[in-house]
């Protein structure tokens, strides 16, 4: 644990010093630095206009960093049949004159209302590794004069000076990229045995909130439908925090009779009552120093929450048949599946404790409402669960991911892997996982979707609606029996030689 630890302060500390790093190069004042060289370099060399080009090696992409009248990425000439191009590939400076008739300065004329007449361009040469950055133009000698060597030797010892400015401001970027691959390897480290599939905006949205609470102890309240992941959030949370190394520990309110309530939380001394043989802590002694997270809040009773109210505001409470006051610090994550301020609106929990029970609230909304992690979760648990069960499949058919992309999963995320669980141990070893093993909530789902898909295509022909449910019926029969052509004719009572041909008119194979 402390080697874990230490890796993750490791890679915390070097996050925030390529960021203190990033910060310091200062983009702004090297890209300040381009411009000055841009608006300098036409008076030095008695020129009309000059532009610097930035050259993405492995891409062959060259594009407008900055240029006389011109904007960003304005300009991007091709490496080849270009004079920036050429300076590029050869890394030297050349020289071209009488451009007039050329069909690519006529282009470029077209496009940014200036006619170039001649070109003197020097490559701007890495300090750091071998090759091209990118490269230095200036275009139209004033007075109709041609570029001479001499002005070219002097523009590529510009270009060396100017390439320290130009990969700083590459270097730049790579660290900020760098920075952001160290946010989700720290993530993975400090959780991995947390596992968040955050593909939708509305998750990383929580994601990045639940960073934001870990510097700080305020006590969150977590609300959403059964199943959406309050208990994986509030773990979470914990984890992100400086109490991670201490207890994390679960109550389900519902659970508890009321009558036992009290010494669940609060524990008891020995002959506290009848049956206290011996001492006991209480769930606020287990969970000092760590978080204690009340699942179900809603459900704790009437007569408890003014002794939790007093734990909340005074940090202290007694075990049952003791007088001695115990300190508690603990920091309180609650979650609920209810509106917690209609249950407060009718009387069924207590105003002045639904404000000190949370600061932040969280809201998970329905995994129907964030449809793009439904496949990414979907194979993460295929392959958790393929290796829990030591089985291997040969991953989901196509049209399972488009029925589980459909499907509204009133269960969440907790019915989600309840029915991969299930595919995965229905399915043959080395096959592929398909819709013929699902549950019979999905299969019952699919064959109402199906029917009421026929009732309403109004725009279907008789014809064309009779074929559409025979390629249906071919596909379920087939799916249910595993791809078996004789079984799967017998299902649908037609022979094996009419099945064959109505799967090749339909064209329809067996995966």
């Amino acid at each position: 644990m402390a080697s874990h630890n230490n890796i993750s302060q490791k890679l915390i500390d070097l996050k925030m010093r390529l960021e203190q790093v990033n910060r310091s190069w200062t983009l702004g004042d090297h890209e300040g630095l381009l411009r000055f060289y841009v608006f300098i370099i036409p008076r030095v060399m008695d020129a009309e206009r000059c532009s610097i080009f930035v050259f993405e090696p492995g891409t062959d992409r060259i594009w407008l960093k900055c240029g006389t009248g011109l904007e960003e990425r304005q300009l991007m000439p091709p490496r080849e049949d270009s004079i920036v191009g050429q300076a590029i590939s050869s890394g030297r400076w050349v020289i071209a004159n009488g451009l007039e008739t050329s069909p690519y300065h006529a282009d470029l004329a077209s496009k940014t209302k200036y006619k170039t007449r001649n070109v003197l361009c020097a490559p701007i040469r890495s300090r750091t590794k071998e090759g091209v950055t990118g490269a230095i133009e200036v275009l139209n000698k004033r007075g109709g004069n041609p570029f001479t060597d001499e002005e070219g030797n002097l523009l590529q010892e510009v270009a060396d000076h100017l390439s320290a400015a130009l990969e700083n401001i590459v270097l730049s970027q790579e660290i900020l990229e760098v920075t952001g691959l160290l946010n989700h390897e720290i993530d993975r480290i400090m959780h991995n045995d947390i596992k968040i599939i955050a593909k939708s905006r509305v998750m990383q949205n929580i994601i990045n909130t639940v960073r934001s609470l870990s510097a700080s102890p305020v006590n969150v309240l977590i609300h959403g439908e059964s199943g959406t992941g309050k208990e994986l959030i509030a773990r979470l949370i914990h984890k992100s925090s400086d109490r991670r190394d201490k207890p994390f520990v679960t109550v389900n309110c519902a659970s508890i009779p009321e009558n036992l309530m009290e010494s669940e939380f609060f524990g008891y001394e020995k002959g506290a009552f009848t049956g206290a043989v011996g001492i006991r802590r209480g769930r606020f002694e287990e969970a000092d120093g760590g978080t204690l997270f009340l699942d179900e809040i809603r459900d704790l009773p009437l007569a408890m929450q003014p002794k939790f109210l007093r734990v909340l505001q005074e940090g202290e409470g007694s075990r049952l048949g003791s007088n001695t006051v115990r300190h508690y610090d603990l920091r309180i994550i609650s979650a609920t599946n209810r509106d917690l301020r209609q249950e407060v609106a009718s009387g069924q929990f207590r105003e002045d404790l639904f404000y000190r029970i949370f600061s932040v609230d969280i809201y998970i909304p329905p995994l129907r409402e964030r449809r793009e992690d439904i496949i990414p979760m979907a194979v993460f648990f295929l392959n958790s669960v393929s290796k829990r069960f030591r089985k291997k499949t040969a991953g989901f058919c196509p049209e399972v991911l488009d029925f589980f992309q459909e499907y509204c999963w009133p269960g969440n995320v907790r019915q989600l892997l309840h029915e991969v669980e299930r595919l995965v141990a229905l399915t043959r070893e080395e096959e592929p996982v398909s819709l013929m093993y699902c549950s019979p909530e999905l299969q019952s789902w699919k064959n109402s979707r199906t029917i009421t898909d026929l009732r309403n295509n109004d725009a279907l022909t008789l014809a064309a609606k009779v074929r559409d449910l025979e390629i249906r019926c071919i596909k379920d029969a087939l799916e249910k029996t595993g791809g078996n052509k004789l079984q799967s004719s017998k299902m649908l009572g037609i022979t094996r030689p009419g099945l064959d041909k109505k799967m090749k008119r339909y064209n329809i194979k067996v995966h």
